[in-house]
């Protein structure tokens, strides 16, 4: 199937069919749009237990770039937004292959513009606002964190990347041990990697391969969390290790035993709760020390 048919087959599963728990309660959930730069632009917006104003963390979904929508990452974002006593604002970005590299990026930054200007409004606080994101959208995190810290007074307080996508080469040991049999394989990789880059020269603009950025120090704050049978793993800590080599300060968490986009898999797999629960404590201490 082409990246069209896969969100058709998708949208087709039947509702509340889901074998996974839907994460914590939240007190609303608002969806919106804004002007994004291909047209309108959705956000779903989650308000936890609290009074404002609340710090703000912007979300980006995984889906290999190709799949993937708040909707799917719901369970996640409630996690998030209740365990870090956060705003959440999850992005209904562009997908490849109808819309290319850098779209997705382009539409994550104008989702952070909105963010800063209207945070006040939201009942958020402009001075403590976050990024996380998961797989594709930990690529996609991270890429924004990098041209935020390019700004004279950079944004982001912090950035959580679950298993994040940070490079185009498929020649990492995990690839060699991992990259069939434990969901994610290294054939579905390259698939991705297809649909989302408009030509193989692509591959080396760091805003598609962020490891191949020069890093800046003043980037923000890193919370990496990586599973140990993923094909992704040793290129999700090797980022860590560069934001730390350019002096940053970035924690690592590899998850034994654990698979690709096993954060999702809340009331199937015990460990989801765990790494979401240190995700959220991240941001929380991140926002302490932004007040």
């Amino acid at each position: 199937m082409d990246g069209a048919q896969i969100r058709v087959a998708l949208a087709q599963m039947p509702a509340g069919e889901s074998p996974f728990s839907p994460g914590d309660e939240v007190r609303r959930i608002e969806n919106l749009s804004i002007e994004g730069p291909g047209g309108q632009l959705g956000l779903r917006l989650y308000y936890p237990h609290a009074e404002g104003p609340l710090p703000i963390t912007l979300y980006l979904h995984g889906g290999g770039f190709v799949f993937g929508s708040p909707q799917m990452h719901d369970n996640i974002c409630r996690c998030l937004a209740n365990r870090a006593t956060s705003l959440v604002v999850s992005v209904d970005y562009r997908l490849a292959p109808e819309a290319k590299f850098p779209a997705a990026i382009d539409d994550g930054i104008a989702a952070l513009n909105w963010i800063t200007t209207n945070a006040t409004s939201l009942g958020g606080d402009p001075s403590r606002i976050a990024i996380a994101g998961d797989s594709a959208g930990g690529n996609l995190a991270t890429v924004i964190a990098n041209i935020d810290a390019q700004n004279a007074a950079p944004t982001l307080s912090h950035q959580v990347l679950l298993y994040p996508v940070t490079d185009c080469r498929f020649d990492s040991p995990s690839y060699q041990t991992r990259g069939q049999d434990y969901f994610l394989t290294s054939e579905m990789m390259q698939w991705y990697w297809k649909q989302y880059l408009p030509d193989q020269s692509a591959a080396n603009d760091p805003h598609a391969s962020p490891l191949r950025a020069t890093l800046s120090p003043t980037a923000a704050p890193a919370t990496v969390i990586t599973a140990e049978y993923d094909p992704l793993c040793d290129e999700g800590e090797a980022y860590a290790k560069a934001l730390m080599a350019a002096g940053v300060t970035a924690r690592l968490h590899r998850w034994k035993g654990q698979i690709h986009g096993f954060a999702s898999m809340l009331g199937v797999i015990d460990a989801a709760d765990g790494a979401l629960s240190v995700a959220a404590n991240a941001l929380q201490l991140a926002f302490k020390k932004a007040q």
